[in-house]
């Protein structure tokens, strides 16, 4: 067991609460930059490429956490204060929700052009040519989405491997927002990020709609329906872990999302999922009530994995006589 883990984990949640994202220098946009200039370097309209550009990054994020765990030892002191930090660093928790509250309340109050320049905060979706619906719809996908990607499942690695866990997902994470793309600059060299980030969510994904079910009640939802529409419709959507916590929102909130897709490379037409109503300005407030919601739990869960998982033992070298 790790209590230094756990408590870390614990830590670096309340931080993202009350502090926010960390103000001047942010670790995850240094590993932006640093990844655009290593593909200046290495970009080539092939997937051997862009397989060298991930190793390279993510490799190199994941030894650094290692670093770190070996300079903390067993010091669970040291532990707690080197996983609170990474924690913070790395998770969207609190952002996410002033984003989506900031989109609720100018949809309630009818500003379609201010909720359209703000769309892009949240997600990729063409925003100019949405209505009300189309913008609720965008907002509430984006902020079940990212309750998972940026919420859960940084605390699952976390809770898993710690400060290497915690970093090196934020960095496949990040590379695959980057360049984990379907346009014909990244179809190719994207490819090992986005298959990456898909195999490093597949259990995280699923927690995340495990949790979403759980607490929907908290929020007025139904967890039945939660539940329902995500067992019946989750494997319909394109991605393996974004259709998972989409639809059990969709059901939570007792609400149709998926549909067709507007993004900058083109239109999707995805199916929907949930049997509802189309989403408003109220959904998208509940919608982040229940984004905290699920937060609020992933910490408890994952610092009790912390806690359970057993520690790996180290190597004892044997003494022998010649």
């Amino acid at each position: 067991m790790s209590l230094g883990r756990a408590v870390g984990l614990l830590l670096g949640v309340a931080a993202d609460a009350v502090l926010g994202d960390p103000e001047g220098y942010h670790p995850v946009a240094g590993f932006g930059r640093a990844a655009k200039a290593l593909e200046r370097a290495l970009y080539r309209d092939a997937r051997a490429a862009g397989a060298a550009h991930t190793a390279a990054l993510v490799g190199g994020t994941v030894l650094a956490g290692v670093a770190v765990e070996r300079l903390a030892g067993r010091n669970e002191v040291v532990r707690a204060l080197t996983t609170a930090v990474a924690t913070w660093a790395v998770l969207g928790g609190s952002s996410l929700a002033d984003e989506g509250t900031a989109m609720g309340r100018e949809l309630d109050g009818g500003d379609l052009e201010a909720a359209r320049r703000r769309l892009p905060n949240l997600c990729g979706r063409e925003p100019h040519r949405l209505d009300t619906f189309g913008l609720a719809k965008a907002t509430v996908e984006s902020v079940a989405e990212n309750t998972s990607d940026a919420v859960v499942a940084p605390l699952f690695w976390g809770a898993v491997a710690g400060v290497p866990g915690l970093i090196g997902y934020r960095a496949v994470n990040t590379l695959d927002a980057m360049v984990g793309h379907r346009d014909e600059r990244y179809r190719r060299f994207g490819w090992a990020a986005a298959r990456l980030d898909d195999v490093a969510n597949l259990l995280p994904s699923r927690l995340a709609a495990l949790l979403t079910a759980a607490g929907a009640p908290v929020v007025g939802g139904s967890a039945g329906e939660a539940w329902r529409t995500w067992r019946r419709d989750a494997s319909a959507h394109p991605s393996p872990n974004a259709g998972q916590v989409e639809a059990a929102f969709a059901g939570a909130l007792e609400i149709r999302l998926g549909g067709r897709t507007v993004y900058a490379h083109g239109a999707e037409d995805r199916p929907v999922l949930g049997h509802g109503r189309s989403p408003d300005a109220g959904h998208v407030t509940r919608a982040v009530e229940l984004s905290r919601v699920v937060g609020a739990a992933a910490a408890g869960v994952t610092a009790v994995i912390a806690l359970v998982r057993p520690r790996p033992r180290r190597a004892s070298r044997r003494r022998t006589s010649a």
